[in-house]
């Protein structure tokens, strides 16, 4: 079981929710909602680094997973086919953003310098969560879909619609950035 699937009940519970769901039971659905909310907002933090845009893309996720569900033939598990559908909207937050902000993406040692200066304390420089926040918005979405969601470079490029290239050459950017913080 991944993380993904991780919840309180057996697959044939998860089950029997998402046919009582998908018959209209609200209540079925709202379960849905509370074992799922905490993974779903954590895909979407990861990827926005921007709680409020998490919050929102999170209530989208499943605005949109309650107007799917007839759709959702089982091929994966509830569990997964929502975070697919969280990590599409959390994408699409980020081209949207990029689109309407028209945000500059620096380059080269400029990233370093983007980067949150060292903590006080050891132990809080070692806040990975902050650091991969810090990074920028294109090679944190794939690094997180990559390196913490576990998604093959394949899916990554389709989910992002880039180049499978360009998706490694992400991951690889994220990690140098990553281990010249930790230097630090």
């Amino acid at each position: 079981m991944t993380a993904s699937e991780a919840w309180n009940g057996t697959p044939n519970e998860a089950a029997g929710l998402v046919s009582r769901a998908q018959a209209g039971d609200t209540a079925a659905f709202e379960r849905l909602y509370r074992q799922h909310a905490s993974r779903v907002y954590a895909v979407c933090l990861r990827i926005t680094a921007d709680r409020p845009a998490a919050e929102e893309c999170t209530q989208d996720a499943f605005i949109r997973a309650w107007e799917a569900l007839a759709q959702f033939r089982g091929d994966s598990s509830f569990g997964t086919w929502l975070t697919r559908i969280a990590i599409n909207v959390a994408l699409r937050r980020l081209t949207l953003d990029r689109r309407h902000l028209r945000l500059i993406q620096p380059a080269g040692e400029q990233l370093l310098d983007s980067l949150p200066a060292p903590a006080e304390t050891p132990e809080a420089d070692m806040d990975l969560e902050r650091l991969i926040a810090a990074l920028p918005a294109a090679a944190r979405a794939v690094f997180v879909l990559h390196a913490i969601e576990g998604y093959s470079h394949e899916d990554i490029a389709e989910l992002t619609g880039t180049a499978i290239g360009t998706c490694k050459a992400h991951v690889h950017r994220a990690r140098q950035l990553l281990q010249a913080r930790f230097k630090t």
